[in-house]
């Protein structure tokens, strides 16, 4: 048996993780983490693969095999002796980790460019994501139809909310709109905001809320290249121990 199965043997399979106390204190780089293992997990099952090792799901994704067990250890023990991970079952159990092993029911709210792209985007049905319902304040963009969703007026967002039952809500408005959006959602019974708007916004307890800054997303970036370029070009401007200058 190898050393990385030998490994995985030690987070055997003892029935479905539970849920919510392991959730809890799991750090958000763990819970991020997960859905990448989730993506790689469904490429793999697709490919025909039916099991896989930690040591071969960190590398496709740059991680140690020590990484991926720490991270599924949070949450359950999931490895088979002599085998590794079986990809069906282990997806299975991510995704009710993550709590996509039911439908979500989603409205968007602010239908500009970025709006339209999220109301086509392909990837949400798959992974238990419904758009159900699509607001704008401007007129001249009510009726329209983008990904099969027709834009409302935001005059109907309580009503359209209530009645169709949806639990998530994406803004997708100007700065200035996204507060008062976000109020109006929660009263109408939403429990979960993913806010691209590029401000703070503030909801009540047991509201949760991730907020997405596309231009802070690059800031990280350059921040990151920056320093890559910076410590390769100290490398190969050192001459070692040893070599004069």
């Amino acid at each position: 048996m190898s050393d990385e199965l030998s490994s995985d043997q030690n987070h055997s399979a003892k029935g479905p993780p539970p849920r919510s106390d392991e959730a809890k204190v799991a750090p958000k780089a763990v819970v991020n983490r997960l859905s990448l293992y989730l993506r790689e997990l469904q490429r793999i099952e697709q490919s025909g693969k039916e099991t896989v090792s930690s040591s071969q799901l960190g590398k496709l994704l740059g991680f140690t095999d020590a990484q991926v067990r720490k991270d599924l250890a949070y949450f359950g023990q999931f490895g088979h002796p002599g085998v590794g991970y079986r990809c069906a079952e282990l997806v299975a159990a991510i995704r009710r980790i993550l709590g996509t092993d039911r439908e979500w029911v989603v409205a968007i709210v602010g239908v500009g460019n970025l709006g339209r792209a999220l109301l086509g985007y392909k990837g949400f049905r798959p992974q238990g994501f419904r758009v159900a319902a699509a607001f704008d304040s401007d007129p001249s963009k009510v009726g329209m139809s983008f990904g099969g969703v027709a834009v409302e007026p935001t005059t109907a967002l309580e009503t359209t909310v209530r009645e169709r039952g949806v639990t998530l809500g994406l803004i997708a408005t100007a700065a200035e709109a996204a507060q008062e959006t976000a109020d109006r959602l929660v009263s109408a019974g939403v429990v979960g905001i993913l806010n691209f708007a590029p401000m703070t916004l503030s909801l009540p307890p047991g509201v949760s809320l991730v907020g997405v800054d596309l231009a802070t997303e690059l800031e990280q970036l350059s921040f990151s290249v920056a320093n890559s370029q910076a410590a390769v070009a100290t490398e190969q401007s050192d001459p070692g121990p040893g070599v004069a200058r």
